[in-house]
C-alpha cells in the first residue's frame, strides 16, 4: 500500500478528455474541449494525463472498479493485468482456473482457443486503448504545447506505447502501427507484421534510453525500466523476428544489473507483500491500493482468486474477500518435492508458498476447488508491520525485478552470449537460490532445463510463464505435457498455431487490413 496521489491526479476529468478524444462526445463545460486547451492552461496537467496511462496497466477505468477504459459485459475482467495472469498463466503448465465462464475453461485447457473469446479481445482492445492515447499526447506535447519536464514526459509515453506494443507482438505477432504521422487518419491503418512492429519498439526504445531520467518517482519508468523492456524483446526476439539477439539482451541485463542500483530483498514474500513498495527487488510496479485505485484486475484477481472459505483462512493474507478460483498444478509446485510432505519439509521458501491442508496434489479436476495447490505467493498483509483487511489488494504488481534478471543473464550465458559467462551465471543464480534457502549449484547444473524450472520456481504467477515456455521449445507439440494441457487430464500436444492468440474478430471487423492468424 502507498501513496497514490500522483497516481490518481485528475483522473476522472483525464478519462473524460480522453473519451471525447476518441469518440467526439459531449462533455461538461468544465471539462477542456481537447488536450491542447487543457495543456495549455496548466501544462502540469500533464502529470494527471501520464498518471492516467500508467494506470491503464493496473486499472480497469478511471472511475472505479466498477468501470473500464474498453468495452465488456463485466468491468473487472477487462484490466490489463488480469488479462496478463489469463493469457500468460492459466494457458501455460503453473496455474489453472476454475470458474470455466465464458472463455476460461478455453484458457485454463489450451484447447478450443476462437477468435470470439472475450478474453483475446480484452488484452487486444487494452492494447488499442492505450496507444492512441500516449500517441495522442506524444503529439501534442511534441507539436504544439510546452510542459514542464517535456523531455522526460515524452520518454515515458513512448515506453508505455512500447511496453503496449510488446504485449501485441508477442501474443498476437501482429496489429498496427499508430505513431504521430497516422494518428487519427481517417483510413484503416495497413497491417503491421511482427518484424515490423519489433522493429518500431526497438528503435523507440532505444532512443528512449539515452533520453529518459536514471531514476524517477516510483511507479514510472526510468532508464532501468526501459533497458529492461529492450532485454525482454532481444530475449524473445528469435521467436518474434527468427534472428537470435541474445547478445543484444545481454548489454541491456548488464546495465540494469550494473547500473540500476537494485538489490534482492533478503525476504522473498516482501516482493509480494502489501507493502512491496519499499522492495529494492522491483524495477517497475503496477500500483495498487485498496482504498483510492481499487479494482477487480490487479493483484486483488491475484490474491482473492486464490483463497476460499472452505479450506483457507482469507483474513491471514489480508483480504476480507474469497474466489475459490485459482490453483497450481504439480507442474510448478512439482519442481519442489512430490507429495505435500516434501513441500513442506523443503528448505525452499518458495515450496511454502503453496496451501496444501484439505487440497490433493493432483488436479483430476481442474474445475474442483480442492484438486491443486492454491498459492498464496501473493498476499494483501504486509511483510513488516500490522494485518489490515480490506477488500481490495493493495499489494504492487512487480513487472520487473532483480532475480528474473539474474535469470535472464544466466540463460543468455547458456545461449553462448557474449558479454555473460557460465561462472558469473551461476553466482547470480545461486543469489536467487541463496535467497530462497534453496541449495546451491555449480557449472554442471546449469543448463537449458534447469534454468526453465527455476524460472517457474521463482518467477511463476507474474505474467512469464507461456512466454518461456515458448522461447524455451516447450509450449506446443508434446516435448513437454502438463496438466490439463489440450484439454486432457495427461496433457496431450497441441499445435504450434497456440503459439500466437487468434486476432478478435472485432479487430477484425472494425479493420479490413488485418487478416486472422494461422490455424483460426
Amino acid at each position: 500500500m502507498k501513496n497514490l496521489k500522483i497516481k490518481l491526479f485528475s483522473l476522472g476529468v483525464v478519462g473524460l478528455l480522453f473519451t471525447s478524444c476518441l469518440n467526439d462526445l459531449d462533455t461538461k463545460p468544465v471539462v477542456e474541449s481537447s488536450l491542447e486547451n487543457l495543456l495549455a492552461k496548466d501544462p502540469n496537467a500533464v502529470t494527471g494525463l501520464l498518471s492516467k496511462l500508467y494506470g491503464t496497466f493496473a486499472l480497469s477505468g478511471a472511475n472505479g472498479p466498477a468501470s473500464s477504459d474498453i468495452t465488456g459485459p463485466d468491468a473487472g475482467e477487462t484490466a490489463f493485468l488480469r488479462g496478463i495472469v489469463n493469457l500468460q498463466d492459466f494457458t501455460a503448465d503453473g496455474m489453472k482456473n476454475r470458474w470455466g465462464d465464458d472463455g476460461l475453461d478455453q484458457l485454463t485447457t489450451t484447447s478450443g482457443w476462437n477468435s470470439n473469446n472475450k478474453f483475446f479481445r480484452y488484452l487486444f482492445d487494452r492494447a488499442y486503448y492505450t496507444i492512441p492515447q500516449a500517441t495522442n499526447l506524444i503529439k501534442i506535447l511534441n507539436e504544439t504545447v510546452d510542459t514542464p519536464n517535456e523531455v522526460q514526459v515524452v520518454s515515458e509515453l513512448r515506453f508505455i506505447r512500447s511496453l503496449a506494443y510488446y504485449y501485441v507482438i508477442d501474443c498476437f505477432g501482429k496489429g498496427v502501427l499508430i505513431n504521430e504521422s497516422n494518428f487519427n487518419t481517417t483510413v484503416p491503418v495497413k497491417q503491421a507484421s511482427r518484424i515490423e512492429m519489433f522493429n518500431f519498439v526497438e528503435s523507440e526504445l532505444l532512443d528512449v534510453e539515452a533520453k529518459i531520467g536514471a531514476t524517477n518517482t516510483y511507479g514510472r519508468a526510468n532508464k532501468s525500466v526501459v533497458r529492461m523492456l529492450l532485454a525482454k524483446l532481444y530475449l524473445n526476439a528469435e521467436v518474434y523476428t527468427g534472428t537470435p539477439r541474445y547478445n543484444d539482451a545481454t548489454i541491456f541485463i548488464n546495465k540494469v544489473i550494473t547500473e540500476g542500483g537494485y538489490s534482492l530483498n533478503s525476504n522473498f514474500v516482501a516482493n509480494f507483500s502489501g507493502d512491496n513498495n519499499t522492495s529494492q527487488e522491483v524495477i517497475f510496479p503496477l500500483l495498487a491500493d485498496p482504498i483510492t485505485s481499487q479494482s477487480f484486475g490487479n493483484t486483488t484477481y491475484i490474491v482473492n482468486g486464490n483463497l476460499s472459505t472452505a479450506t483457507m483462512t482469507p483474513g491471514n493474507y489480508g483480504t476480507n474477500q474469497n474466489w475459490a478460483g485459482h490453483r497450481a498444478t504439480k507442474a510448478w509446485f512439482g519442481l519442489f518435492g512430490n507429495s505435500a510432505a516434501a513441500l513442506t519439509a523443503s528448505p525452499d521458501v518458495r515450496a511454502q508458498l503453496f496451501w496444501t491442508a484439505g487440497h490433493t496434489f493432483e488436479m483430476t479436476d481442474y474445475k474442483e476447488w480442492t484438486n491443486g495447490y492454491p498459492s498464496v505467493k501473493f498476499r494483501n498483509s504486509n511483510a513488516v508491520g500490522p494485518l489490515t483487511q480490506t477488500d481490495f489488494s493493495g499489494t504492487d504488481f512487480p513487472l520487473y525485478r532483480l532475480a528474473d534478471v539474474y535469470l535472464m543473464y544466466a540463460e543468455c550465458a547458456i545461449r553462448g552470449a557474449s558479454g555473460a559467462t557460465l561462472p558469473q551465471a551461476v553466482t547470480y543464480v545461486n543469489n536467487v537460490r541463496t535467497r530462497a534457502s534453496a541449495t546451491v549449484i555449480d557449472v554442471a547444473d546449469l543448463t537449458l532445463d534447469f534454468i526453465l524450472d527455476e524460472r517457474a520456481r521463482e518467477l511463476n504467477l507474474e505474467g512469464h510463464r507461456r512466454t518461456d515456455l515458448i522461447r524455451f521449445g516447450k509450449f506446443t507439440g508434446a516435448s513437454y505435457l502438463w496438466p490439463w494441457k489440450g484439454g486432457v487430464l495427461e496433457g496431450a500436444s497441441i499445435s504450434s498455431n497456440y503459439k500466437l492468440f487468434p486476432i478478435p474478430t472485432t479487430a477484425l471487423q472494425a479493420n479490413p487490413n488485418l487478416t486472422q492468424n494461422p490455424g483460426y
